[in-house]
């Protein structure tokens, strides 16, 4: 980035942060912040290990300093603005989820735009949420768009706090399903034949809550789909699935016409084939329900992490706040853009053909100067693809 660019940004993000009032996370005297300012040369330099004391009123500093990215610490310490981690004294943690786009499965950021890349780390984003509200019924949680690839969730209930590094790398492997196996989940009993060598068992999948829970929600929904079939469709419907020829569907769906009630209270085990069926959809259910955290960010208890409000520096996007019923309906290239880099256009020398999409509207840009809405411009100098023009 040649300086008259990142003279040109660090600028207009001052002119943001005076328009701006930022929002302060919960105990925020008792966090570390830090920030990168726009420096020359490839790469960045954090300046960290400061209290809000230390940085005085915040409004007036992000006006003062313009930083390129601003975060917060998700710990909280007896005193934040120590110089070394044990000096700070740890006391509690919120627990961060971070979503990037980047480390999804099934994304490709070689042929997705990054339009595609953000609607898929929503979806992302709703599986997660639904994990942490219905499974682990947390109730104090604030929803961030990153204002670069992804989002954040930072979860303030109190059961969390005190959490170590261990125990949050517990809650991250349920989150992620890690190595669940669906004979994990059925739980065995014995029914007829206690103290036989071949006693007679009913295997059960748990239906009070977890992924038990889930994979047996799954199979009942499967199941009223293949009941609500002719024969013949029903039977080509279950032989979809890899392992199950006309013989095993046959008996799938004998079980389940004939077996409606106990499969209802989660028996599995009213035939082989059947058994063999559920074990299929429960991998469907791991791979669909599951969300692809970033370990590291949960784990660790002295997280910095970016500040709602504040601007991205590697999009010149906004660190937007989301309210959990607005989470359907919002639009990161459209709602996190700066009101105060919309109503002007301004010239930027682009290295390269360009499509960006912002404010509903699509740019095609050929490579060199070209004058466009400066959200669009910033957008793009942010990103590296472009050099401040000359108006």
């Amino acid at each position: 980035m040649e300086e008259r660019t990142r003279a040109y940004l660090r600028g207009r993000f001052g002119d943001h942060y005076r328009r701006t009032e930022p929002s302060l996370p919960p105990g925020a005297d008792e966090r570390e912040w830090g920030y990168i300012p726009w420096t020359a040369g490839p790469g960045t330099t954090m300046v960290r290990h400061s209290s809000l004391l230390d940085l005085g009123d915040l409004g007036d500093f992000l006006y003062r300093e313009r930083p390129r990215h601003v975060y917060f610490s998700a710990g909280r310490y007896a005193d934040p603005g120590a110089s070394t981690m044990d000096d700070k004294e740890w006391q509690r943690s919120d627990l961060v989820f971070d979503l990037d786009a980047d480390h999804l499965p099934g994304v490709d950021p070689d042929v997705d735009s990054y339009a595609e890349m953000l609607a898929t780390c929503k979806a992302e984003l709703l599986d997660l949420l639904d994990l942490l509200e219905r499974d682990f019924g947390f109730e104090d949680a604030t929803i961030v768009f990153s204002g670069g690839r992804g989002y954040h969730v930072h979860v303030r209930d109190d059961g969390v706090q005190h959490l170590d590094r261990d125990q949050r790398r517990e809650v991250v492997d349920y989150v992620r399903a890690a190595d669940l196996e669906f004979d994990s989940l059925v739980e065995t009993e014995t029914v007829a034949g206690i103290g036989l060598k071949n006693p007679t068992e009913k295997r059960t999948l748990p239906t009070d809550g977890g992924w038990g829970r889930r994979v047996h929600d799954h199979l009942v929904s499967f199941v009223d789909e293949l009941l609500a079939l002719d024969e013949a469709t029903a039977m080509e419907r279950l032989q979809e699935f890899d392992g199950i020829g006309s013989g095993k569907a046959e008996g799938a769906l004998t079980a389940a016409r004939n077996n409606r009630r106990e499969i209802d209270a989660g028996n599995v085990d009213v035939h082989p084939a059947f058994y063999q069926l559920a074990k299929i959809l429960a991998a469907d259910v791991f791979e669909d329900q599951t969300a692809a955290v970033d370990e590291p960010v949960t784990t660790d208890t002295h997280r910095l992490i970016r500040l709602p409000g504040s601007l991205h520096g590697g999009s010149a996007l906004r660190v937007t706040r989301i309210e959990r019923d607005e989470v359907d309906e919002f639009d990161p290239l459209v709602d996190a853009v700066p009101e105060t880099f919309v109503g002007h256009d301004v010239t930027v020398e682009l290295r390269e053909p360009a499509t960006v999409e912002l404010l509903d509207e699509t740019f095609t840009l050929s490579a060199g100067n070209v004058s466009v809405p400066e959200y669009v411009a910033n957008f793009l100098m942010a990103r590296g693809r472009a050099e401040k023009g000359k108006e």
